[in-house]
């Protein structure tokens, strides 16, 4: 944020033309992409970053574009998949997070912390290592890869994931330019971001984050840390702990003139197509 402002504002300091290029979390503006958030959804996102990010690329001309007015997107990419990060708790079932504060980045998580009994603390992740060190949050959801770069593994004991890597949704990210700038770009360069952005490397930016996020979590265990990867039947009681968020979803956009029940059912079936 060397520009100036905070992450919140990044979509709209790009359509403003404040900044050329942002690279950001959708979920900072709660609501302002409600079709893209189908792919943040537990149990459509599972475990494969670069499934979602290839069915993401499969769905955004004929979904997703129309929410993206004022930039010109880049590439849209999810991470590794919410997994739990706690100060001193473990945790092995839904009820072991009953009553705890934890941080999430976006709307979707929130609904996801609600239905697991504990209370969502908002805020851009660079917050989150105080937060974790003044116990105002009892842990997080965040994807492995950020251990590294803010210590995690310094300010928690355990982290928690379902069975296969299987995570509790993801976050959505893009990488978008302000419209003007790129309407008066030479045809050449608007060609070379094209080239250089397409939809292998959407599949590629997935396999980037599954290798840090591997990464991170390696720190974590060799700092002392304690890493759950949970059962099939923990992580069966997770899955249906969380089961109604998708239907909060779908009764929230279909409000909005959306087909809920179809894009849940169109991105699964694309994310299992692109599955490896």
């Amino acid at each position: 944020m060397t520009l100036g402002g905070r992450p919140p504002e990044l979509i709209q300091q790009a359509r403003d033309g404040v900044v050329d290029i942002v690279w950001t979390v959708n979920g900072y503006t709660p609501g302002l992409f409600p079709r893209t958030e189908v792919f943040e959804l537990p149990t459509v996102f599972k475990n494969d970053p670069v499934a979602a990010n290839l069915a993401l690329y499969d769905m955004f001309e004929s979904d997703l574009r129309q929410e993206y007015q004022g930039v010109e997107v880049m590439f849209l990419h999810v991470h590794a998949g919410q997994a739990i990060h706690m100060r001193t708790d473990s945790v092995r079932s839904p009820g072991d997070l009953a009553g705890k504060k934890l941080r999430i980045p976006t709307r979707t998580g929130a609904w996801v912390i609600e239905a697991l009994g504990a209370s969502p603390v908002a805020m851009p992740v660079p917050e989150l290592p105080p937060a974790l060190q003044k116990g105002v949050v009892d842990g997080a959801l965040i994807p492995w890869e950020i251990i590294p770069p803010l210590k995690i593994q310094d300010q928690t004991k355990y982290q928690i994931e379902g069975v296969d890597k299987e995570r509790l949704g993801t976050t959505t990210f893009q990488v978008s330019m302000n419209a003007s700038r790129w309407n008066a770009l030479p045809a050449d360069i608007k060609k070379a971001f094209k080239d250089a952005s397409g939809r292998d490397w959407w599949g590629e930016v997935g396999k980037i984050w599954r290798a840090t996020d591997d990464f991170g979590i390696g720190l974590a265990v060799k700092s002392g840390n304690t890493h759950i990867t949970l059962t099939e039947a923990e992580t069966e009681a997770f899955r249906k702990a969380v089961a109604p968020v998708v239907e909060r979803w779908v009764g929230e956009v279909d409000g909005k003139g959306i087909d809920g029940k179809a894009m849940v059912a169109k991105a699964r079936k694309l994310i299992a197509e692109n599955g490896s």
